[in-house]
């Protein structure tokens, strides 16, 4: 059984699945200091409702929510969505999301404190994030589904790294799949292959490298699916440094290589991400939950992408991925 926002679902009733994708991004300390950027929370929710019904209306019955603490994580609230779109699965995730540096919170526990005592000293965020999976998150009663990190274009600090090694840990105590926040353009997947593979030992196939649709470097992209990663063709509709077809045509020379079997996809959109000045919005016009249906499909089958490989892409393969979570 799976664990969504509602209780524990069966792997057949996931059915079409968007493996990234977020429902609010917030930045705590500004949504509480100063309110008035977050608006009126009734209307918030409600426009989430109306984005995620027209979601389901287009056949998705599963939403994987990559948010965790660093994006705004707030499950009441996410509760209060799922309730009143009982067609949509909502899944959400433990771990923590930086490109840098731990959270200040963590710089003196833990391992921090290594050097001061002279002793090995356990990570809390294992513990954190292992609770999560197996209990809940706070008092909410949800548990997370998936561990999500990331390790972007400054690398392997010395805090992604602490990051990667926790969420590893928490693999293993609970065999949660895991999904890395990557940037392909710097070839960063193999650093997680070196970290959490090579040297905590999970499997690749139960690791999502995010993002890797940011690259059309397609001998790159067959390179990581070859070594047993999945990835996450999953930022449809973010066209700034890249175009549409760009993202499409790397799906469909992927698919026509027989990689179909080693993606999945989605489009990291939100219903409300305070990132970004609203007006930047009208420089994405394609960023959200629609596009990959309305657009991108049609757009590959015309290029050769076939049903069963859409079928597998977005149904089996989330499957076998998201089902290895243990009770």
């Amino acid at each position: 059984m799976i664990p969504s926002v509602r209780g524990p679902i069966s792997p057949d009733n996931l059915g079409r699945t968007y493996m990234h994708e977020h429902i609010f991004v917030l930045t705590p300390d500004i949504q509480q200091n100063f309110p008035e950027e977050w608006g009126d929370e009734e209307e918030r929710v409600a426009d989430a409702v109306y984005r995620l019904r027209a979601l389901a209306a287009q056949g998705v019955h599963t939403l994987v929510d990559l948010t965790v603490p660093g994006l705004g994580r707030y499950i009441p609230r996410i509760q209060r969505v799922a309730e009143q779109v009982p067609e949509l699965n909502i899944l959400v995730a433990t771990g923590c999301y930086t490109y840098t540096d731990v959270p200040l919170y963590f710089h003196y526990r833990g391992p921090a404190l290594t050097p001061l005592v002279g002793a090995d000293v356990p990570d809390p965020m294992v513990d954190m994030f292992v609770r999560d999976l197996t209990e809940g998150i706070a008092d909410t009663g949800v548990r997370a589904a998936v561990l999500k990190c990331a390790i972007d274009k400054p690398g392997l600090t010395e805090g992604v790294e602490r990051i990667l090694r926790a969420v590893a840990v928490a693999h293993h105590r609970t065999g949660a799949p895991v999904t890395v926040h990557t940037h392909p353009g710097s070839h960063t997947g193999w650093q997680v292959k070196r970290v959490l593979c090579d040297e905590e030992g999970v499997p690749p196939d139960r690791i999502v490298l995010g993002h890797s649709g940011d690259t059309t470097d397609v001998d790159h992209l067959s390179e990581l699916a070859e070594a047993g990663f999945i990835l996450g063709m999953d930022r449809f509709g973010v066209n700034v440094e890249t175009t549409f077809e760009a993202r499409a045509d790397t799906l469909v020379e992927m698919c026509r290589r027989g990689f179909a079997e080693r993606m999945v996809l989605s489009q990291d959109a939100s219903c409300y991400i305070d990132w970004l000045d609203p007006n930047v919005r009208a420089f994405v016009p394609d960023w959200h939950y629609g596009h990959l249906a309305d657009d991108v499909l049609p757009y590959v089958r015309e290029r050769g992408v076939t049903e069963e490989q859409i079928t597998t892409m977005l149904v089996d393969l989330p499957q076998r991925y998201l089902a290895g979570h243990e009770e």
